[in-house]
Formats: structure tokens, C-alpha cells, sequence
């Protein structure tokens, strides 16, 4: 892609229901400023019609090499694309693609395009888990491309599991985060450095029940867990994000855990982090929570008085995991935020906490008067255990992820 050029995405789109959600995407790419080029099959024409995809694009639309063939569509299209996305992918088209097809625009468009390619299948779940399917996603992963877990949730007609297409919304944020790590150098064609790698992420604050409606918690809204398990997506991990109490929608591609205590957090984190090659403890758990929990609401005493909670300590999940590895080589990373006080500064604090908790990177955040919390931006300092320091700018939370993901990536053994 030139500078200044509009990014070249090809969207492609198989026959499959969610074809109707792959109209928002385009919206999504198209007000953003990308050229999009809509590639539907044939099938996907008895879902959403030409007409709409014109009308969305702004470009005429064929699903044959047929039309316009003077100008070499085939060819041309793949040749000048800076991304091919495919939402939905339906089985049909994974093992079109996987097996080097070539029966029509769209899958001739696959084979000649130089760009990442992105595809998010959506199908029923039995198709999804059957083996051929798993071996057709594999050789296409295999390949440098990014296939995208569908989420799981309401299917076709009563079924419910595995195989929703995930948000349109999250797609594109996936798409554009591939689009500009691409178009920064930071990934070449088809290299996804973090393919083949599991990651866990732990995102949100946890809250320790008082009574039935009252908690002790913090502020933290669950960014930067999301958007660290968003970037590792778009790199090519599994990726499983233990969220506590966030309200985010969830990342496509990605495995998400629900929990509310700091016990229900480690508990998820410990099982999932079972021979994952990185755990990033970005949740902010509760340090404590009441030693006695009241079954029914703590009334206001008549008197004024107020009530006494006595407080016990939580588990220290980033030190367990630090002294426990879950498997030879995990790379584990922790958050500080700090404030300083009388004993050191916001960095003093947070290397003492680096070497208390044992763990190989550790992301310091200043949150001095509320910073960071809920906001769309962040800066920091990345530790290291080895005593390296990484200073990163305010930027994206998303750019501050990207960061953390490189540092990680430097660090794991060889696949």
C-alpha cells in the first residue's frame, strides 16, 4: 500500500445466514476510509443480493471471472488487495481454500493474493468439529492464515454452540489491527508470530460480595485485558481471556471466561493456564475480601454507628503462577498500578513488586489521581526480569498490547 493510499480490502462473503452480518462490516470498512471490493459466491447471492453489496460498496459486484474479463479480475483483484477477509466462511468455502480450488471469483481471489488473509467461519457446530473441517482450518493456518474461532451462541433455527460468526464490530477491529501491523513492517505476509501459541489473558477487577447487593472492588473496566487478548487474536494465538465484571463485547477469536471473586478468578486462570505459553495478568483482583459475608442486607443501626468488616487476604494469583509455572517456559506477565508514597517512587515500588512476585514482565502503570482507569489511552513502562526497561509512550491501549505481545514473543522458546 502506498502512503496516503485507502487500504484495498477484499470482502468476501460465502453462502451462509450471517451473510446478513457481513452488510455491517462493510459498513464498519467502508466509513473508515478502506476501498472495499465485495466478493460474494453465488450461494451467498440467495442470502444478501448484489444490490445491497453495490449500494454498500460503491463498486459493481460478481461472483463469476467471467464479468468484466478484460480487465483480468481473477488475477487483479487478489494481485492489488492489502487484506482479504472472508465473513462468513462456511465449511464449504474452508475446504475450497484449503485445497487450492478455484471454481469461482472469490476462491481464485484467495489463490492469488499476497496479502494477509483473514476468515471468519460461521457454520452449524457439527460441521465446525467435524475432523475435516478441523484438518481444513489447520492447513490453512498452517499457511499464514488467520482463521478466526467462531464465537459460540445462538446458531440456525433452536441451535445453540460453536460456529456464530463472531461481531461484525470485532472483526473489524481484527481487521484493523492485522491491516496495520502490516502496513507498519511489524508482520510480514502471512507471519504470525504468535500462531500455534496459546495465550491466557486475565481482564477486568474482581468484586468481593459484602451481602446480596453491596461489594468491595476497583475501577478497573477490563481495556486492557481486551484489548492484549484482541492484539494476540490478530497475531495468531488461542487465546482464552478470563474476564472479571466487564461489560465489553467479546473479542473475536476468542475463548471468554466469566467470573466475579478473586477465587473464581484463579481458579479460571489456573485451568486454563494448563500448558499455555504466556499468562498476562492484566485483571486487577481484589487484594482482599471480608472474612464473614452477611446472607442477608447489612442494615443502618438506628444509633449511627457503622458496621465492622474484618478483612482477610486474597490469593496472590501472579505470585502462584510466577512460582508455579504451568509449563516449562511460560512467560508470565503482571500489572503494577501505582501511585508512589512516602517509600519510593511509582518505579522503585514497582521493581520491588517484580521481584516479589517472581514474574518475567511486569507492565507499570502510574494511576495517580484515577489515570488509566476506564480511558481509551494508556502509557507505561514495561520491567523485565533481566532489569531491561521499555518506556511506551501514551498511545492506544491497543498499541500498548502490541507492545507487551512483542516483549512476550522475544521471550518464548522456539515452537
Amino acid at each position: 500500500m502506498t502512503s496516503g493510499a485507502r487500504p484495498q480490502v477484499v470482502l468476501g462473503v460465502s453462502g451462509g445466514i450471517a451473510a446478513y452480518k457481513a452488510c455491517e462490516l462493510l459498513r464498519r470498512l467502508t466509513e473508515s476510509g478502506h476501498d472495499v471490493t465485495v466478493v460474494p459466491t453465488a450461494a451467498a447471492l440467495e442470502f444478501v443480493g448484489a444490490a445491497t453489496w453495490a449500494a454498500l460498496s460503491g463498486k459493481p459486484v460478481a461472483t463469476d471471472v467471467w464479468t468484466g474479463v478484460h480487465e483480468v479480475p481473477h488475477v487483479r483483484i487478489g494481485q492489488q488487495a492489502d487484506l482479504v477477509v472472508v465473513a462468513p466462511a462456511t465449511a464449504d468455502l474452508l475446504a475450497k481454500a484449503a485445497h487450492g480450488l478455484a471454481d469461482d471469483l472469490l476462491t481464485n481471489t484467495l489463490l492469488t493474493a499476497r496479502c494477509p488473509v483473514v476468515m471468519a467461519p460461521a457454520m452449524h457446530t457439527e460441521m465446525w468439529e467435524h475432523a475435516a473441517t478441523a484438518a481444513n482450518v489447520a492447513t490453512l493456518r498452517s499457511r499464514g492464515v488467520l482463521v478466526v474461532e467462531p464465537a459460540e451462541g445462538r446458531l440456525t433455527g433452536a441451535d445453540t454452540g460453536k460456529g456464530r460468526l463472531p461481531d461484525p464490530d470485532e472483526i473489524f477491529e481484527l481487521c484493523r489491527d492485522v491491516l496495520e501491523r502490516a502496513s507498519t513492517g511489524s508482520t510480514s505476509t502471512g507471519v504470525l508470530d504468535l500462531a500455534g501459541r496459546h495465550v491466557v489473558v486475565s481482564a477486568g477487577g474482581t468484586r468481593e460480595k459484602l451481602d446480596p447487593v453491596r461489594f468491595l472492588g476497583n475501577r478497573s473496566s477490563g481495556r486492557q485485558g481486551y484489548a492484549l487478548a484482541r492484539a494476540a487474536a490478530a497475531r495468531g494465538a488461542e487465546v482464552t481471556l478470563v474476564a472479571a465484571n466487564v461489560t465489553l463485547p467479546e473479542p473475536a477469536g476468542v475463548k471468554v471466561v466469566r467470573v466475579e471473586s478473586t477465587a473464581e478468578l484463579r481458579d479460571a486462570v489456573l485451568t486454563a493456564a494448563a500448558g499455555a505459553d504466556a499468562v498476562v495478568m492484566a485483571a486487577a483482583p481484589a487484594d482482599f475480601r471480608p472474612v464473614h459475608r452477611s446472607d442477608t442486607k447489612i442494615k443502618k443501626a438506628d444509633d449511627g454507628s457503622a458496621p465492622v468488616i474484618s478483612l482477610e487476604q486474597n490469593p496472590d494469583i501472579l505470585k502462584e503462577i510466577s512460582g508455579n509455572r504451568p509449563a516449562p517456559g511460560t512467560i508470565v506477565v503482571g500489572f503494577a498500578a501505582e501511585t508512589g508514597d512516602a517509600s519510593g517512587s511509582v518505579l522503585d515500588l514497582a521493581r520491588a513488586k517484580l521481584a516479589r512476585k517472581g514474574c518475567d514482565l511486569l507492565v507499570v502503570n502510574d494511576v495517580s489521581g484515577g489515570a488509566v482507569f476506564g480511558a481509551d489511552d494508556n502509557e507505561a513502562v514495561i520491567l523485565a526480569a533481566d532489569g531491561s526497561a521499555v518506556d511506551v509512550p501514551r498511545g492506544s491501549k491497543g498499541a500498548l498490547a502490541h507492545v507487551i505481545w512483542d516483549q512476550v514473543a522475544a521471550r518464548l522458546p522456539s515452537a
